[in-house]
């Protein structure tokens, strides 16, 4: 996105005009070109979001405007508006400028937390990271010595940058809840300050405020045992790692967000579905998770006047993910039965939460955000032999992405 730096992670209407510049009138059309001018109006801090809403159903265009297609190594082409003649973008942006975002649960470059952490960077954020403490040596060597450079590439060719990286765990809140072989162990020796209120309060010395607060934390020790088999030690511990932390990290860390801020955690489906294997209390803490996204939303908003959201992702083939066992299974069943037959990126999932961390989603909290290709919508798997003399829909030849 070399040319819309400037203005943000830029949203695209479907349709393309032309690849090439043109500065003779044009129409806009439903289905034909569908731009429009920008629309400026400010936010309640200063920054100015552009729209496109309640347009003409016809407008006679005269700027010079240029659109492009870009295509990447994976995925499908991303069509986007470009800057016109005077430097503006000519669609909708994601702008996070000014903005510093805290992402707490990024051990690796290969999971969730590493997309979100590259969109918000994408869209402008600065970034800031909490990592497991016996996974933070590992994790700023591997950044250090470059093995993350090529995944910490942005869209317009720069490359992520992460502000600091705080030593976290999520499951102490206090000093006083580490129980002391924890404070002894090796695994944690040379860190410090690292619970959820220690590292909120290093984030308000050394940053001042934050705007946007990201959960991608989960563990269940027992995940691989059916819920009838699993221990109340393990149950409670897939509880207090993978939806109180979320709790925690919002009690902690809304006395130093910005009003109008976001927080966002991850969600499965399991919490409302049946997912055979991943157990060890694990679809009950998603469930809460949930749960107390609706009940924060309400809190959080008529207190402190921030939004709360989870989005439920569909499967990933993460470092995280394989600990279930059956990740490749759980990705095949997706792709053979979700509406969208294609693969989940990483990515998608980040622009998502870039979406909804920005002003765009201003009215937008308590919700569960499906970005999983549309999985949670069917109500039977499609590719059951039950099924095999039904004519299921087809992608159209002329239709199917090259």
């Amino acid at each position: 996105m070399a040319a819309a730096t400037a203005s943000g992670l830029q949203l695209a209407r479907t349709a393309l005009c032309s690849s090439q510049s043109t500065s003779a009138p044009m129409t806009a059309r439903s289905g034909v070109c569908n731009l429009a001018p920008n629309i400026s109006f400010p936010s309640s801090r200063g920054t100015y979001l552009q729209s496109s809403s309640f347009l003409p159903a016809t407008l006679h265009l005269s700027r010079t405007i240029k659109t492009e297609a870009v295509k990447f190594s994976r995925g499908p082409t991303e069509i986007r508006a470009v800057a016109n003649d005077n430097g503006a973008p000519s669609g909708l942006s994601i702008d996070l400028r000014g903005k510093r975002a805290f992402i707490a649960g990024i051990a690796d470059d290969n999971g969730y937390g590493w997309a979100i952490a590259k969109s918000l960077a994408a869209a402008g954020a600065e970034i800031l990271v909490g990592t497991w403490v016996p996974a933070l040596n590992i994790f700023e060597t591997s950044l250090k010595r470059g093995k993350f450079d090529e995944s910490r590439v942005l869209p317009n060719g720069s490359m992520m940058e992460i502000s600091k990286i705080y030593p976290l765990d999520a499951i102490y809140d206090t000093p006083e809840d580490v129980p002391e072989d924890v404070k002894t162990n090796k695994r944690y020796a040379g860190a410090s300050n690292w619970t959820v209120q220690e590292v909120a309060e290093s984030v308000k010395q050394d940053f001042g405020s934050i705007d946007i607060l990201v959960h991608s934390l989960a563990n269940g020790p027992e995940v691989s045992k059916p819920l009838l088999e699993t221990s109340r030690k393990g149950y409670l511990a897939a509880i207090s790692a993978s939806s109180y932390s979320f709790v925690s990290l919002l009690k902690y860390f809304i006395p130093i967000m910005n009003p109008g801020g976001s927080t966002i955690s991850l969600t499965y489906i399991a919490s409302e579905r049946i997912i055979p294997g991943y157990g060890g209390g694990m679809s009950s803490a998603k469930s809460a998770l949930e749960s107390d996204t609706r009940v924060l939303a309400f809190e959080a908003g008529r207190r402190y006047n921030i939004r709360v959201n989870t989005i439920s992702a569909g499967p990933l083939r993460s470092r995280a993910a394989k600990a279930i066992g059956f990740i490749d299974t759980i990705i095949e069943y997706s792709m053979a039965n979700a509406p969208l037959q294609k693969d989940l990126l990483a990515d998608e999932i980040g622009n998502a939460a870039a979406f909804l961390a920005s002003p765009l989603a201003s009215a937008i909290t308590g919700t569960v955000a499906y970005v999983d290709n549309g999985l949670h919508a069917m109500g039977v798997a499609v590719d059951s032999p039950a099924f095999s003399e039904l004519a299921m829909p087809q992608a159209e030849k002329s239709k199917t992405p090259a």
